[in-house]
This record gives C-alpha cells, structure tokens and sequence, in this order.
C-alpha cells in the first residue's frame, strides 16, 4: 500500500514538471526558469501551486509582468529580470533558497545555471 502512494506521488511530480516545462519552453523570448517551492521540494500537497521563478528580459512594475504572461491556473509565477535575480542571490534573499538548494532547471537560454554556478538539476528526483 505504501509503495501505491509512493508511487502516485512521484507520478504526480513528474507530470508537474513536465508540464511546468512545456509552460516556460512555450513562452516567446529569451528566459531562464526554475520550479521552486513545494514540486521541487517535494513536499506539495492537493492545495500546493506550482511555482515557477522566471528570469527574463523585463522591465518596469513586476506586478504589471504579469499581465504579459499567460500562465496556467494554479501556477505562482515570479518574474524577475536578470539584475534583480542576481541581487537577490547576492543578498541570499528567501526567494532564491530553493533555486540554490532543490530548484529544478526548467530553461535556461540566459545560462544563469553556468553564469553564477548554481546546481542546477533537469527535475529528476535529486534527494
């Protein structure tokens, strides 16, 4: 029995991530994204959201970055331009722990996985 939901729960994760992939390899332009949070912890849960930290080229009020990107329901997008990202891996702020730690690599056309030598893992159970 406890395989059974062992099992169904790996499944469900990498659906997840599969899908989070398709998401950011359908977005237009140049970004880097990581699945951060609960999916690539692996701790999620029925109300988890899957959570997506995107690096790109923008610019202006982050809130306003959102209304540019069609995202599937049930997803928390976080969009940073590549200077933002870059400060908050120097101020080791919280919204980078998971990148750092357990972040799963979903794109990378700016190679920030190489540019600041991050650990970077293609979403494969890496525990």
């Amino acid at each position: 029995m406890e395989e059974d939901i062992i099992s169904r729960r790996v499944k469900e994760r990498e659906r997840v991530i599969r899908e989070a992939k398709d998401f950011v390899n359908s977005l237009k332009g140049k970004f880097s994204a990581f699945l951060i949070g609960s999916y690539a912890r692996g701790d999620f849960n029925a109300w988890s959201d899957v959570d997506v930290l995107l690096i790109g080229e923008f610019s202006g009020n982050p809130l306003k970055r959102l209304e540019e990107i069609d995202f599937p329901p049930g997803y928390e997008v976080i969009p940073l331009n590549e200077e933002e990202f870059r400060k908050a891996l120097e101020k080791n702020n919280p919204i980078v722990w998971d990148v750092k730690s357990v972040g799963l690599i979903l794109r990378d056309d700016l190679n920030l996985c190489k540019k600041y030598n991050l650990r970077c893992s293609e979403g494969k159970n890496n525990r």
